[in-house]
């Protein structure tokens, strides 16, 4: 099965992102010159409510090539650019977006859903995936965070204060794969967290519990949170081999 993704109607970005964002495009647009084909934010930078005072906006930012003394003049603005709730660009070209929709289609499809092109050609409006890379990779995404989440319980050596660090880390990943298993079948559900959850026990018999607590940041950061956030990923991990 080959699907195309769809690009709804988003809200505007604050008054303040965008002038962010401008100066972001300006410095892009004198270091890269001709090289530059365009600039996407993507995710969280389209929620209401989004501050770049507090947040840094994702964006991928398309090269006709890559060019790393480009890249290391882009770095040395860096924190001027997180000042300014800019977060480190995503870097590709029009070729490898394209190579990458069978190796990483739930990074494309996160950016691809949740967009908003400021400057040249919007690259992510016409994509397409298989469904059968898409679950391949929320497979590997799911057995891989569950690796990472018993090496980190290990590391720990017993102590709860890396749990934290350890379950913000998850996070992203998590509600990405929620968004592929939910892209399989057939809805895009693009806003909270909360969402996305209760998209996939809408499918299951799960109940993500563990997984909402931290994801909303009600959980408390300690042993019993990271011990029922651990069997919602598995659980999950379980479900998506039939999904």
């Amino acid at each position: 099965m080959n699907v195309t993704t769809s690009h709804a109607e988003r809200p505007p970005l604050s008054a303040e992102l965008r002038d962010a964002l401008g100066r972001y495009v300006d410095m892009l647009r004198r270091l890269a010159g001709p090289n530059l084909l365009g600039v996407t934010v993507y995710g969280a930078a389209l929620d209401t409510g989004f501050d770049p005072r507090r947040q840094a906006a994702p964006n991928a930012v398309v090269l006709e090539r890559v060019d790393l003394d480009l890249l290391r003049r882009v770095a040395e603005h860096g924190v001027h650019l997180a000042r300014g709730g800019i977060q480190a660009p995503l870097i590709m070209t029009p070729a490898y977006i394209d190579s990458s929709r069978d190796t990483f289609p739930l990074e494309l499809i996160e950016i691809a859903d949740r967009r908003v092109t400021v400057v040249g050609e919007d690259y992510f409006a016409k994509l397409s995936f298989e469904a059968n890379h898409v679950r391949l990779q929320c497979e590997h995404e799911l057995k891989a965070l569950l690796i990472r989440l018993r090496h980190g319980l290990l590391a720990a050596a017993g102590r709860t204060a890396p749990i934290p660090a350890l379950l913000a880390d998850a996070c992203d990943d998590l509600l990405r794969v929620l968004r592929g298993m939910l892209w399989l079948k057939g809805q895009h559900v693009t806003s909270s967290a909360r969402d996305l959850l209760a998209g996939v026990e809408h499918h299951t018999t799960l109940r993500l519990s563990g997984a909402r607590a931290v994801l909303d940041g009600a959980a408390p950061r300690e042993w019993g949170a990271f011990d029922r956030f651990y069997q919602d990923v598995e659980a999950l991990g379980k479900a998506v081999n039939d999904w």
